[in-house]
């Protein structure tokens, strides 16, 4: 599947907040901790617990969180199916970007080791 150019607007409106605790429910579901979706996000984004707090509370959307992102030099390494797109042909930044986030969440969901998920 190729993302619209609506869905690439709907990623970029959508709020972090509205997600986040979806992404608690999903790794807390398998046996995973919030400290170790922290982690993920921190590998990926470069924000800690505090600065994703403050993001959470100031209601920032996807654009602006990821706008504010200092990206992993890896994360390109991060590919495969989610949400039924493949993340390595998705063009529009933001867009892939999201999916990284979310393709990690799974990935620790999923119960994959934390080195493979950080592509260590």
């Amino acid at each position: 599947m190729k993302p619209t150019p609506q869905h690439n607007e709907r990623i970029a409106k959508m709020t972090f907040s509205s997600v986040y605790p979806h992404y608690i429910t999903k790794v807390e579901g398998k046996g995973r901790t919030v400290e170790e979706l922290h982690q993920v996000i921190e590998w990926l984004t470069g924000f800690d617990a505090q600065k994703l707090q403050e993001l959470i509370d100031g209601k920032v959307t996807f654009e602006t969180f990821f706008k504010n992102a200092k990206l992993n030099p890896n994360a390109h390494l991060i590919t495969g199916v989610i949400c039924g797109y493949r993340i390595e042909e998705i063009e529009n930044p933001l867009t892939k970007q999201a999916r990284y986030l979310d393709k990690l969440v799974d990935e620790l969901a999923k119960g994959r080791k934390m080195e493979k998920i950080l592509r260590q």
